[in-house]
């Protein structure tokens, strides 16, 4: 279907509209200007109730002073025309064969948005990037995908709490690095100290010896002296001491200190209070290190989700360039909604609304004040560059309006009213009763 476009409109009292008719641009905006009060607003409510339905009914449609029942007609550029007229305003759908439609062949091609673009913009957040998500076709895989994101991110973050721990725990443990790198064995100690004294005991008992055996040559020597006559034993005897003395002599042994083995002993449980807190802290240094190994696993896998979550995005045939979805946001030009300009938010929603019905080519938009002149042509250009056309109020009197509403009518048409009602009725002769198909 083609783009359809609002080729023109006429308003009788609706609201507070009196008498309103315009041909507005094809592409780019149209202003419709006036004071506050004067019927801008209502010119945007009947065009939205002449063609998105009941549910756009305004609460007070008949104008209170003007004569004529309300009416409405709005020409599409397709072809159709749209009417709602007399006391029910009923709904009447003209194609351009003559043959009557309804309110369903408008649905077909009209965007709800396109009539009611604040909905869009007091959406919450996320639930604007839902609604671009579902119109391009990706919202389900990008669904799945933030949900992988979102276990990895979760898996991480508890992994890098216990790696954090642990490295804290490993890092407050004590350390002793004069401490020897196995435990003390009791046992090894104990047959150290055995030793000793088994070697002290020789040297005591080799001392001993020594000095009976120096006070035996003594007396022997003594012997020979006195007893001549037994000389021949005594010698023997010499003989005999004098070669123990020299096996004894010869031997040389020293005497060794207890006092380091002893200390080790008495140290032991000290000393291997150490060597466990030495093994627990590497071990406990080693616990950390495959828990923060694991943690940069799970770093580089969310990395990974959001690569493809961003390869998806860029595949995706966005309605505007530079607008995006990031956590769950939408994004333009890096700026999450609420950091968007009132420009940048009136463009967003457009391209989001023509994105989800591109046979609607317009969209009704009201208070534009916030929009200096520079940024009213800008806007503009945008809109002619989309091919998009949107029907605009703005509380001003100045020339960017393309027509100005003062008491429900067009300023410096003092004929206004007349002509249009004139041409409603004539319209009405022949349909008394209007009917919707």
């Amino acid at each position: 279907m083609e783009n359809v476009k609002i080729t023109s409109f006429e308003i009788e009292n609706v609201k507070r509209v009196r008498a309103v008719s315009l041909e507005p641009a094809q592409e780019g905006l149209t202003v419709i200007g006036g004071r506050n009060c004067q019927g801008k607003t209502s010119v945007l409510d009947a065009i939205a109730y002449a063609l998105g339905g009941e549910k756009r009914r305004p609460s007070n449609f008949q104008n209170e002073e003007g004569m004529n029942p309300g009416s409405i007609k709005v020409t599409l550029s397709n072809g159709l025309i749209v009417q709602r007229a007399g006391k029910n305003a009923a709904l009447k759908v003209t194609d351009p064969s003559g043959s009557k439609a309804g309110q369903k062949l408008l649905d077909s091609f009209i965007e709800e948005l396109a009539l009611d673009l604040p909905k869009f913009m007091i959406m919450d957040s996320r639930k604007k990037a839902q609604v671009l998500l579902h119109c391009l076709g990706i919202e389900e895989q990008l669904d799945a995908l933030d949900k992988e994101e979102k276990k990895a991110y979760d898996e991480r973050t508890l992994q890098n709490r216990e790696a954090d721990r642990k490295e804290k725990y490993a890092k407050e443990l004590p350390e002793f690095p004069d401490a020897p790198d196995e435990p003390l064995d009791a046992a090894q100690l104990m047959k150290e100290l055995q030793d000793i004294a088994l070697n002290n005991e020789r040297v005591a008992n080799h001392q001993m010896a020594l000095k009976n055996a120096r006070e035996a040559a003594e007396y022997s020597h003594q012997v020979v002296e006195k007893v001549k006559a037994d000389l021949q034993t005594a010698e023997e005897r010499e003989k005999k001491a004098m070669a123990e003395l020299s096996q004894l002599e010869s031997l040389q042994l020293l005497e060794r200190d207890p006092a380091d083995a002893q200390a080790a002993l008495d140290n032991l449980n000290e000393t291997n209070r150490r060597v466990q807190a030495n093994n627990d802290k590497h071990v406990a240094i080693d616990v950390a290190k495959e828990a923060r190994e694991l943690a940069d696993i799970l770093t580089r896998k969310v990395e990974e989700v959001r690569e493809r979550r961003m390869a998806l995005l860029k595949s995706a045939n966005m309605p505007l360039e530079g607008l995006s979805v990031e956590d769950g946001e939408l994004v333009y030009n890096g700026q999450k909604w609420d950091c968007m300009s009132s420009m940048e938010q009136f463009r967003v929603a457009v391209a989001v609304c023509r994105q989800l019905k591109p046979e609607c080519g317009f969209v009704l938009l009201d208070k534009l004040e916030a929009f200096d002149l520079g940024q009213l042509r800008e806007f503009n250009e945008w809109l002619q560059t989309m091919g998009m056309q949107a029907i605009a109020t703005r509380v001003s009197e100045g020339d960017e309006c393309s027509i100005i509403i003062t008491d429900g009518m067009v300023s410096d048409d003092d004929h206004a009213e007349e002509e249009l009602a004139d041409k409603l009725q004539d319209e009405e002769k022949d349909d008394n009763e209007i009917g919707g198909f």
